[in-house]
């Protein structure tokens, strides 16, 4: 949102009649026998000395007068008017690059103005150099430069390796210092955009806690693309058989089902069987290379915390000798910053965004850059283990991943549907990023941050690569028996729980693959008393495993963590807009978030029917409408809207009913709607309308008028239902109950006490920490 500062009124305006009293006071300081006695003066007289003040005063009138007279005629026009300026303010400003007239930027305060290599390492600093980082320098043909922020010593220094402090970095005359926050590792766009402006050809992104195995990176990647050293070669590639797959774990061609990299969507990680055959594409434009790290790979804090057993580091092994594959157009995988190497062709790829968290930026940036690959031909190769990164054991704290968890896979299906008609690269990269500042991926300062990122490029002599047609837009070939390539990758031992993966594990993944079959149409929609900030991504984390998606929804909104608004007490009113918006889906489940469901005992359940727990007494309680003040009144909105009701649902809901007199409460803190109740669910919430019916008591009368009880499937007939919790909530839980009830999490760490209760159920939730 724009702020626009308010303006004070000019003081001249205001001087004259200060002014003016001031004088009359001085005047009768000096001359008291002028003013003491008040002058006797006919009605002519006073209006000929005051006419001014009389002119005044009808002009006043006069626009008064005319204001409420537009304002009666245009109220409307007007309220448009200022609806129109509002958005004005906050829409999102498409920057104007006049790209014919951008300067050069030479280098001209730096001790190496004249160096040139073509070889660069470029990686943050933040603490004195550690072997690692001894060790890359020592990588020969390559040049380390490293980049400073707000936390790297003053007094930073590593023979061989060229260092930017703060102080030097700000007298470079880049135009994307102006977006770069002073202590993160995003810092690095300035080492691109200076290692560029020396001659760089190829920029290996690293971090300084892993190192290259062998000391060698020409052994591991494909430096040279173009003449007599480089391999010219047919690389495996993932086949484009399946449309619909847009991300794949590449984590799974080098040995390791169990392991996903940080930025694949959650939905995605059961996803473990290797593929059914590849397809070849010719090497020589794999111009973004992945390196795959053993010790700890780059995963997310999902991950990281799911399968520790104590404070042993991560040693996990992938196959060195597994072939580098290659991603077609139209398919991706999750890149990251710490193991990369980009050719001059991508290096406007490099960009990283500043308007999202250090654990999201590079992989939106990566995901960003491969479909913008495309548009040049380019493509994405996955290479086997090239470096050994070193856990040390640290916190990976959810909420820096709140960026990912949240829209990685909408982001991957709206990068595939994307389409642009500009014909020059950086006018689509403008496009693109854009497009996902509307789409809220990241932010107006993303756009300008870009806008600035292709001046720079420009200004250090970068020449922007040639678009080439996309074969995305074309219809896939058929691929023919003679093109389908084999290969099995081996199954290495894995860190999965704190043990060796053997044939339980198997089972346990293979359950939750059966789970995900099961629910994976059904959308899970789930109230948040709690607060949100601490528990949204977690309960996503959770069950989005499990379910289709999962909606959020709390009294107060929150746009970066995609809670929606609104009240506990009329929650099934937010409902038909939830059902409109996924029309497809196979049934909607509420829960709310002091009742824990435990989904594997729900794969009994028919989802044809309606679910609710009107066989738990303390849940599903007949009242008198003279019960209380409250009860006659919820009882009165009753008896008015079954009146309204159509014959189908007053005859269901007076049958179940059975009396006029009383009517049904139930917590309703845990129902389901299937399909084909969809329709007749919306039907009765707009018979409600306006009236201010509880949740607790329209969910039992849209249940009773829907259907009969003796159609409900029994499921949670079983479940644990208290109406307050004994000392204790262990005691409490039970993993047979398809549903426990109440159980509190607002915090990170009653979630991880949660999980660990509930991996008696599910093997795979177990050792969160």
């Amino acid at each position: 949102m724009l702020v626009q500062d308010r303006i004070p009124p000019k003081g001249s305006a205001q001087n004259p009649p200060n002014l003016a009293k001031s004088q009359v006071r001085n005047l009768s300081s000096l001359h008291p026998s002028r003013f003491s006695e008040s002058k006797s003066l006919d009605f002519s007289t006073w209006v000929s000395e005051n006419l001014y003040k009389v002119f005044a005063i009808l002009v006043l009138l006069a626009t008064v007068a005319a204001l409420f007279f537009l304002r009666n005629l245009g109220d409307t026009a007007a309220f448009m008017c200022f609806e129109t300026q509002s958005k004005t303010l906050e829409t999102i400003h498409f920057p104007k690059i006049d790209w014919n007239s951008i300067k050069p930027i030479t280098d001209r305060v730096t001790p190496y103005s004249s160096f040139r290599a073509d070889r660069w390492i470029v990686v943050s600093v933040s603490d004195y150099p550690n072997d690692s980082l001894k060790g890359l320098v020592r990588i020969k043909g390559w040049q380390v430069l490293a980049i400073g922020n707000s936390r790297t010593p003053d007094d930073w220094e590593l023979k061989g390796a060229i260092f930017l402090s703060l102080d030097m970095q700000s007298k470079l005359g880049f135009r994307v210092l102006d977006y770069l926050p002073y202590d993160s590792y995003v810092r690095k766009s300035v080492g691109y955009l200076f290692a560029i402006q020396h001659g760089a050809t190829k920029i290996f992104d690293a971090d300084n806690r892993g190192d290259v195995i062998d000391g060698d990176l020409g052994k591991h990647f494909d430096v040279e693309l173009v003449g007599e050293q480089a391999r010219q070669e047919i690389l495996l590639q993932y086949t484009h058989e399946n449309p619909n797959r847009t991300v794949v774990n590449p984590y799974i061609h080098f040995g390791q089902r169990s392991v996903w990299p940080r930025g694949l969507p959650l939905e995605n990680v059961g996803e473990i069987g290797h593929e059914e055959y590849y397809t070849e594409v010719f090497g020589g434009k794999q111009f973004i290379q992945q390196g795959i790290s053993n010790g700890l790979p780059d995963v997310d804090s999902v991950f990281y915390f799911t399968r520790k057993t104590g404070l042993e580091a991560y040693d996990i092994r992938f196959d060195e000798k597994a072939p580098k594959v290659a991603l077609p157009q139209g398919m991706m995988v999750p890149l990251n910053s710490f193991n990369t190497l980009y050719h001059t062709s991508a290096f406007w790829g490099l960009m990283l965004p500043v308007s999202v968290s250090t654990m999201a930026s590079d992989v939106l940036r990566g995901y960003w850059a491969q479909r913008l690959l495309w548009e040049i031909g380019g493509f994405v190769v996955v290479y086997p283990p090239t470096v050994h990164r070193y856990d040390r054991i640290e916190s990976y704290p959810f909420s820096e991943e709140k960026d990912l968890h949240v829209n990685v896979g909408r982001l991957t299906k709206f990068l595939n549907s994307w389409r642009s008609q500009k014909n020059r690269l950086f006018e689509k990269i403008l496009e693109l990023s854009f497009a996902m500042a509307e789409e809220r991926f990241w932010t107006e300062k993303d756009v300008k941050f870009t806008a600035a990122w292709l001046q720079d490029l420009l200004a250090v002599g970068y020449q922007q690569p040639r678009l080439m047609s996309l074969e995305i837009n074309r219809p896939r070939a058929a691929i023919g028996h003679g093109d389908r390539k084999e290969f099995v990758p081996r199954k290495l031992p894995s860190v999965h729980l704190g043990v060796e993966e053997i044939g339980s594990v198997n089972y346990e993944i293979g359950n939750l693959i059966r789970w995900r079959k099961n629910f994976g149409n059904v959308v899970l929609v789930m109230f948040c008393s709690g607060p949100v900030e601490r528990t949204a991504l977690e309960w996503r984390l959770l069950y989005g495993r499990i379910f289709k998606t999962v909606i959020i929804l709390s009294s107060k909104k929150n746009v970066d963590l995609a809670v929606d608004q609104s009240q506990l007490d009329y929650a099934y009113k937010k409902l038909p807009t939830i059902m409109n918006r996924y029309s497809s889906a196979e049934g909607f489940l509420f829960l709310q978030d002091n009742t824990i469901l435990n989904y594997w005992n729900l794969v009994v359940a028919d989802k044809t029917k309606l679910w609710i727990t009107n066989k738990v007494s303390k849940s599903w309680t007949p009242v008198a409408t003279n019960n209380g003040d409250w009860f006659s009144k919820q009882g009165e909105m009753v008896k008015k809207v079954v009146n309204t009701m159509p014959a189908h649902f007053q005859v269901n809901y007076k049958e179940a009913a059975k009396s006029n007199q009383g009517f049904v409460v139930c917590s309703s803190e845990l129902f389901y709607v299937p399909r084909r109740n969809v329709e007749d669910f919306m039907d009765l919430v707009a018979l409600v309308g306006d009236l201010e019916m509880h949740h607790k008591v329209a969910i039992p009368m849209f249940f009773l008028a829907m259907d009969s009880p003796q159609n409900f499937d029994p499921i949670f007939s079983t479940m644990v239902y208290k109406k307050k919790p004994p000392s204790g909530n262990t005691t409490l839980y039970s993993a047979q109950a398809p549903a426990v009830h109440p159980w509190s999490v607002s915090t990170e760490q009653e979630f991880i006490k949660l999980i660990r209760v509930m991996a008696a159920g599910d093997p795979l939730l177990m050792e969160l920490v």
